[in-house]
């Protein structure tokens, strides 16, 4: 048997139990899902910009909304042929990994931007959940993102004062390296 066979493939047939209620009803449902992403990624948003950080309340609030219209579209069926959403969904990851290696710098023996990187990334992944309706994960996921950000980062601070030389091998600050 060939590696591609369409045996093996997935398809709105084959999808699992009790994700039926994905569908959506018409051009208002996906509406208000993506003013429902929209919103979560600004509870998001708010965070990253309160601390400066350069993806902020736009950035994370557009891609939350945008996930969620490409996972939208991907379950409307008056496309023709069906579509599989997963593969939609994987592309959206593709992509956001993109945009998230973007906002990687390494700066001398820093890297800063990898928090962003994964608010981009948390961010993508909600407005995903609400395109395929699953909001009460969604929110719950939106609420735990902002207390990790929020609460974490004192405490990280607190017991991890010199983090920035994680390993053995960095060279030191106030001395040159060997």
């Amino acid at each position: 048997m060939p590696r591609t066979s369409p045996a093996h493939r997935t398809g709105p047939e084959v999808a699992p139990a009790g994700a039926d209620n994905t569908h959506l009803t018409g051009e208002v449902d996906l509406a208000i899902r993506v003013m429902i992403a929209l919103a979560l990624g600004l509870i998001l948003g708010a965070e990253r910009e309160f601390r400066g950080h350069p993806a902020g309340l736009r950035t994370i609030a557009l891609i939350s909304a945008g996930s969620c219209m490409f996972t939208g579209l991907g379950l409307i069926p008056q496309f023709g042929a069906p579509v599989d959403p997963t593969r939609i969904a994987a592309q959206i990851v593709t992509g956001v990994g993109f945009l998230g290696a973007g906002s990687i710098l390494r700066q001398g023996e820093e890297v800063k931007g990898l928090t962003t990187a994964a608010s981009i990334w948390v961010a993508a992944s909600i407005g995903m959940a609400v395109g395929f309706a699953y909001y009460g994960v969604a929110i719950f996921t939106t609420l735990v993102v902002v207390i990790v950000l929020v609460a974490l980062k004192p405490m990280e601070d607190r017991v991890f004062p010199l983090r920035r030389n994680r390993r053995r091998d960095d060279p030191k600050a106030d001395r040159p390296a060997e």
